[in-house]
């Protein structure tokens, strides 16, 4: 008797699936649950895994195919599984005991490590690609690969995945590097765009094609959030259970300034605005495949426990590549922090079909002129991009000076005024 490993099913917005990699080959062993294959969509990779124990008797779709929703995969094979001694499934060996990712699991199999002696620091322990590359990077120089000699040059080795240097652009694939060659060869390598890179590439570029993209910038004292974070942040983890930071400040502000200007939580839908009644604030996260924009969904009705919560859990997923379709659905306007690696100053590209995004940038101590003196404060500089077909620079200016006065001035936030 045999079983179908089917595709899930794909919500509409998705048309298919690339198969990335099989965990097994035709004739291994399979446990009931154990993984099988990752596919990659333009948003998520999926972990599809066997329906029941047995064996896996044939492949249909092989590593880089188009697949659909509920289209057969492969085929187990169960009388085998139970009518035959050698055949009958293995327990799974430790290692395969540690939760590990789609992403994980395949550089933990390309470059030969024990995951039980890396150190994970996802949620329960869970291993993240972060974890990874860091061991990769801390492992020995004498455990790398020795240079191919001259002689072999005309036909070298494929290239073993290595951890990209801290400042290498993100490119959504797993980084790669050569052995030093002789002075008189130029090595290139030529790596697939991910469905998610290429996914990303297309809406900025939709984005900058298809709206009047303007940016206004402001700048906030950042002082009394300060103040009033150091204040409270011990109390405020005891009770909770997750650190106080400063972007549940930004996501309170946004909803305000939000409900004064309508119209920067709106979207164009062909000759129609659809102006939303509700607040789903997009949160951008960078990872190894690329930028993503998991959404804080009715984020005004979340206090402020509520919304770090959401952003911790979101950034685990991320990081461990377990994010779900539902986590990046919708949205009607998004925040973007780059002052977390470091930009002092940027123009955020639209996440269509949203009309505005806040870019938010480092905390610098900067001198600044109150009551005609010359005082140091932690400044951040702040930049609305909007849709000028939908947006007025009125309405994005007085946008910005809305979230500046709720920040500089907490007890908006509090108190609701």
């Amino acid at each position: 008797m045999s079983i179908e490993v089917l595709v899930p099913n794909l919500p509409e917005s998705v048309a298919d699936a690339t198969l990335i990699h099989w965990h097994k080959k035709a004739g291994d062993p399979v446990n009931k649950n154990e993984a099988l294959v990752d596919l990659e969509t333009d948003k998520i990779t999926l972990e599809v895994t066997a329906p029941e124990a047995g064996i896996l008797s044939q492949v249909l779709k092989e590593d880089g195919a188009i697949v659909t929703s509920n289209e057969v995969l492969a085929l187990i094979s169960i009388a085998q599984a139970t009518g035959e001694k050698t055949a009958t499934a293995q327990p799974e060996p430790v290692a395969a005991a540690i939760p590990l990712s789609p992403s994980v699991r395949r550089l933990i199999s390309e470059n030969t490590l024990d995951p039980a002696q890396i150190t994970g620091t996802g949620k329960s322990g869970r291993l993240t690609k972060t974890d990874v590359l860091e061991h990769l990077h801390k492992q020995p120089a004498e455990a790398a690969p020795k240079p191919e000699p001259v002689a072999a040059a005309a036909a070298p080795k494929e290239p073993s995945p290595t951890p990209a240097p801290a400042n290498a652009p993100n490119t959504g694939a797993v980084a790669t590097t050569v052995t030093t060659p002789p002075s008189n060869l130029r090595p290139e390598q030529r790596v697939a765009m991910t469905r998610l890179r290429a996914k990303v590439a297309e809406r900025l570029l939709q984005a900058q094609q298809n709206a009047a993209m303007l940016t206004t910038f402001n700048e906030v004292n950042m002082q009394s959030v300060i103040d009033l974070r150091n204040q409270y942040k011990s109390r405020f983890e005891e009770k909770h259970k997750v650190k106080l930071g400063f972007m549940s400040f930004f996501v309170k502000a946004s909803i305000e300034a939000l409900k004064k200007f309508p119209a920067i939580n709106a979207s164009i839908d062909g000759n129609d605005i659809i102006y939303h009644g509700y607040y789903d604030l997009g949160i951008a996260v960078s990872t190894p495949r690329g930028l993503i924009v998991p959404v804080l969904h009715d984020a005004d009705q979340l206090d402020f426990a509520g919304i770090e919560k959401c952003i911790v859990d979101y950034g685990e997923k991320a990081r461990s590549g377990t994010l779900t379709y539902d986590d990046l659905k919708g949205g009607t306007f998004t925040i973007t922090n780059g002052g977390v690696f470091g930009s002092m100053l940027s123009t955020p590209i639209l996440n269509p079909p949203q009309c505005a995004i806040l870019g938010m940038h480092a905390i610098k101590e900067r001198a600044v002129v109150e009551n005609g003196q010359i005082v140091i404060r932690p400044i951040m500089y702040l930049a609305l991009s909007y849709d000028h077909r939908l947006v007025d620079g009125r309405e994005a200016v007085q946008f910005l000076v809305t979230i500046k006065e709720c920040l500089e001035a907490p007890a908006h936030l509090l108190l609701n005024i």
